[in-house]
Formats: structure tokens, C-alpha cells, sequence
């Protein structure tokens, strides 16, 4: 049975998720968790996109011991040059160079002749594979790329040193039948002197990204890209947790495995919410609040039966454990501790006692604490300081705030504010620290756990009306005005960096596969 290999976009693909931005100590963490999942290879980041792009693909490299990590880069030498030195340090560098081969690329976008964009293939993917073994090429919008002509710029990436070659379906636009076709015709026709691994890349704007990323495995790809929980530009990426488990549960179709170790999937798909400020959907396939949820009479009468009635894939398999251990206020050290080893999560042992002093501030708020508030309880502490400060404290009286920050060398801030109500009031207290010029695009608050007494997720889109970039940021807190506060503090926080740098070159969605 062929093993698949999965590569991993989350940190860059998925972070064009409108809004999104991920810090470099969320993306380091994300990566770890990768890693610890089973993701073969991860692309890092876009490291000619910014400084911030750059040093968070070099930090990634640095901290994973076994996964590959990969740089994107443009067929533009000093892209290229770029993304070597952010993977130098890695145990397993690759770089993923891509042009654009379709017709209405090449007019309109890229402005050059076909012959050109071949000369271009040639030479960037020589000079990738002169400084890094592994090279993956990517024809982008090869859906719309006349055959013909995709076989040639294939060939030619080949000839100069590819050994991963991978089609991106980069508006979401082919059937199932189509791109199976496209890897069958590409498979059969190309030639090396060895292995090829070819590569499907979906998006889902007609909701085909998993299916076509299947019948591209069907059809003798070798590995296979996507984000967690499916995140990304437009209508997002295919989702990696079903791919998956479809091999998984269909292998007998699919006569394919994946690496992945199934029992990290929730874990992995919660750290990708939490991080991302985008709640997972209750009807999701595989990690969904609703997925092994059963209201029909007929098939709860079924699955006490035999859950194989309607469960095709089991809770455990994916992770989702019943809270055999509930934890509260009187619960110990070694209650905590073996709570952290069934869900699998990872921690140093000299930070011990001062996670589970951290636990133990939220079970005197909280009457029982769930695996999700576990998880939130450690993926809320990484987005309560970023870039070093910290909302030491937060006061409401009425329409008033007063609100206490501290920055990384423990200066202290104190300002008050008042507005229409207690989070607007916060937000005018935390202006008058930070003194930008933003715009209050949008705000909500999305419960991570269950119950009255639920821990949440804040986030706040803020337009820099200096630049006008948009901002994502989160806080996560069981008090949901300090949560409020923690995401506009980060959202200044994020002004603040960008204003201090000047406007960072922003690669446009358009230059993505």
C-alpha cells in the first residue's frame, strides 16, 4: 500500500485567510504540533513576503527534528535566494518555487510570452536545486493551463532539477474527472532519470478541494497539500484531517496511507482554531462539535446497537476522548498532570508548577474544567503577550474603564476611557496607550467551551488607517471584557510593529498558488 506524503500550508497558504496572522511563537508552536501530528513536510512561510516571513521560516527550521520544512519562493532569483537562507538550518530544506502557466495569467498578469515563462522555469529551478537538493515546482493555475503546454513546463522543471512537481488548482475550479486526468497525463508522459512525486494543491471555491485532492491520489499522486481545518485565501484549502481519515477509512479504495497519527487530529485542529481566531464549524467533517453527534431517534437507537450503524469513523480515532478524569478547584498536581498525558499534550517539566497554578486560577472561576478548556487554558496564554506586553488588569465601572499595561521591560501603562459601553470603553482606554490611527472593522466573541461559565475567544479586525493594512487579533480568556482587552491590545500591538517597520511589501493573493 503506497504511503502518501503530506505537506502542510497552514503557516503560509492559511495565513492568507483574510485577517489572519499568526505570530512567530504561535507559528514555532503550530509547527511543533505539525510535527507531532505526522506532517511530512511543512511550508513555513513566504520568506521574500516580510522580515516577520523570514525570521518565522528560520525559527521553524531551527526547532523541528524530523518534519521538512519548506520555503515558498516566486521564480524570481532573489525569492529564491531568500528562501535558502531561511531553511539553511533545517534538518530536511526543501524550497517550492512556481510561475504562473495558464494563458490568462500570462497576459494579463505576468505580461510575458510562454517561451519566456519556460527560459524562467529553466533557470529558477536550477539555481533552487544548485543550493538545496529538494525542489518542488508548482505551474500555478495549472487547472487552466493547456495541457500541451503544462507538459512542457513540466518537463522543463524536471530537466532542471525538480523532484517534486505539484498542480495547483489555484482558483478551485476542476472536476474530480479532470484532475485525474491532468496527474494520469503527467505521470505517463513525463521523463527522468527518477522518481518524480507529483502533488495535488486544491482550493475549495466550488467545495471540491478534498475530493479532487483525492482523485489526484487515486490517479498516482505521491503526496498531497493542504491546511488544517481546510483555512485559506477565498473559500480556503483542502482540509488535511479528511483527506486523512478518508484514506484511512477507505483504504481499501484508495490502496493509500497517510502518516499521519490520527490521534493528534482534534489537538491539532484546536490549536489551528484558537490561533486563528476561526471557530471550527459544528457540522464539520472529522473534527466538528456535531460530527459524532446523533439526534435522530432511529440512529441513536442504532449506535447504541452497535455505533458502526452510523459511525463510520470513531471518536478515538481522531482524538475526541470522553472526560473520563473531570478536574475542578480541589483537583490535584497528579490529576493535572495525567489529564495532560491523555490529551496528549506537550509541556516542559520546569513549567509545571506554574501551569498548574494557572489551572488552578481558572477552576476557582469555573465549577468543572473540560479537555477544551485545557486547551484553551494553553493556546489563550501564547496570544496574552505578544511581543512582550501583557494586560496586567482591567476595571469597568459603568461606561468607564480603566485598563493596566505592561511591555516587555515591565514598564507600566495606565489609562482610563469611557463610551457607549464596557468593551467600547476598554477599547478608548487602550487608544489612549497606543495613540494609532485604527479603524474597528469588526469584533466577536466565539465560545471555546461549554456552559455558563464557557472560556472565549475575543477577535477584532482593526484597518491601520496609516497603511491600511487589516489586522486579525485574539484573546482568550474565561472573562470575556478582559479577552476584549487582551485582542485590542494585540491588534495594537500589530499596528505598532507594522508603523515602527514602515509598510511591509505585501505579496499579493494573486502571487500565491
Amino acid at each position: 500500500m503506497r504511503k502518501i506524503e503530506f505537506f502542510d500550508t497552514s503557516l503560509r497558504d492559511g495565513e492568507q485567510t483574510p485577517g489572519v496572522i499568526f505570530s512567530i511563537a504561535e507559528k514555532v508552536t503550530i509547527a511543533k504540533q505539525l510535527e507531532k501530528w505526522g506532517i511530512s513536510v511543512i511550508e513555513a512561510g513566504f520568506p521574500a513576503a516580510s522580515p516577520d516571513s523570514f525570521e518565522a521560516v528560520k525559527q521553524i527550521s531551527k526547532a523541528l527534528k524530523e518534519t521538512a520544512v519548506t520555503a515558498l519562493a516566486r521564480c524570481v532569483i532573489t525569492d529564491i535566494d531568500k528562501a535558502v537562507e531561511a531553511v539553511r538550518e533545517a534538518q530536511h530544506p526543501q524550497i517550492h518555487v512556481f510561475i504562473a502557466t495558464s494563458p490568462i495569467h500570462m497576459k494579463y498578469k505576468l505580461k510575458i510570452s510562454p517561451d519566456e515563462v519556460l527560459k524562467t522555469i529553466d533557470k529558477c529551478v536550477r539555481h533552487a536545486h544548485e543550493q538545496v537538493e529538494v525542489v518542488e515546482f508548482s505551474p500555478e493555475d495549472a487547472t487552466r493551463t493547456e495541457p500541451e503546454f503544462l507538459l512542457k513546463a513540466v518537463q522543463t522543471a524536471v530537466d532542471a532539477g525538480a523532484t517534486y512537481i505539484n498542480i495547483p488548482d489555484t482558483v478551485g475550479y476542476t472536476t474530480l474527472e479532470e484532475y485525474g486526468k491532468i496527474f494520469k497525463m503527467l505521470i505517463d508522459n513525463i521523463k527522468a532519470d527518477r522518481e518524480i512525486i507529483f502533488s495535488p494543491h486544491c482550493h475549495d471555491d466550488l467545495g471540491m478541494a478534498v475530493a479532487n485532492s483525492l482523485a489526484a491520489i487515486k490517479a498516482g499522486a505521491g503526496r498531497v497539500e493542504g491546511t488544517v481545518n481546510g483555512i485559506g485565501e477565498r473559500a480556503g484549502n483542502a482540509a488535511i484531517e479528511e483527506i486523512a481519515v478518508a484514506l484511512h477509512i477507505r483504504k481499501d479504495y484508495y490502496q493509500a496511507k497517510s502518516p499521519l497519527v490520527l490521534a493528534e487530529t482534534m489537538a491539532t485542529a484546536e490549536l489551528i482554531s484558537q490561533f486563528s481566531g476561526i471557530a471550527i464549524p459544528k457540522n464539520k467533517a472529522v473534527v466538528g462539535a456535531n460530527a459524532f453527534a446523533h439526534e435522530s431517534g432511529i440512529h441513536q437507537d442504532g449506535v447504541l446497537k452497535n455505533a458502526e450503524t452510523y459511525e463510520i469513523i470513531s471518536p478515538e480515532l481522531v482524538g475526541i476522548k470522553h472526560n473520563s478524569l473531570p478536574l475542578g478547584k480541589l483537583s490535584g498536581r497528579h490529576a493535572f498532570t495525567e489529564k495532560l498525558t491523555e490529551l496528549n499534550i506537550s509541556y516542559d517539566a520546569k513549567e509545571l508548577p506554574n501551569l498548574f497554578e494557572r489551572f488552578k486560577r481558572l477552576a476557582d472561576k469555573k465549577k468543572e474544567i473540560t479537555d477544551a478548556d485545557i486547551h484553551a487554558l494553553f493556546t489563550g496564554e501564547t496570544v496574552k503577550n505578544l511581543a512582550g506586553f501583557i494586560l496586567n488588569n482591567v476595571q469597568i465601572d459603568g461606561h468607564k474603564a480603566l485598563v493596566e499595561l505592561k511591555n516587555q521591560d515591565a514598564e507600566i501603562y495606565v489609562s482610563q476611557g469611557e463610551g457607549s459601553g464596557s468593551v467600547d470603553a476598554i477599547f478608548q482606554a487602550i487608544d489612549k496607550v497606543f495613540n494609532h490611527q485604527l479603524k474597528l472593522i469588526s469584533y466577536s466573541v466565539d465560545a471555546v467551551t461549554n456552559g455558563i461559565d464557557a472560556q472565549a475567544t475575543t477577535v477584532v479586525s482593526v484597518e491601520n488607517l496609516a497603511t491600511g493594512t487589516i489586522f486579525n487579533a485574539k484573546g482568550v480568556d474565561y472573562d470575556v471584557l478582559k479577552g476584549s482587552a487582551i485582542a485590542y491590545m494585540n491588534a495594537n500591538v500589530l499596528v505598532q510593529k507594522e508603523n515602527s517597520q514602515g509598510k511591509v511589501e505585501q505579496i499579493s493573493a494573486h502571487d500565491g498558488i
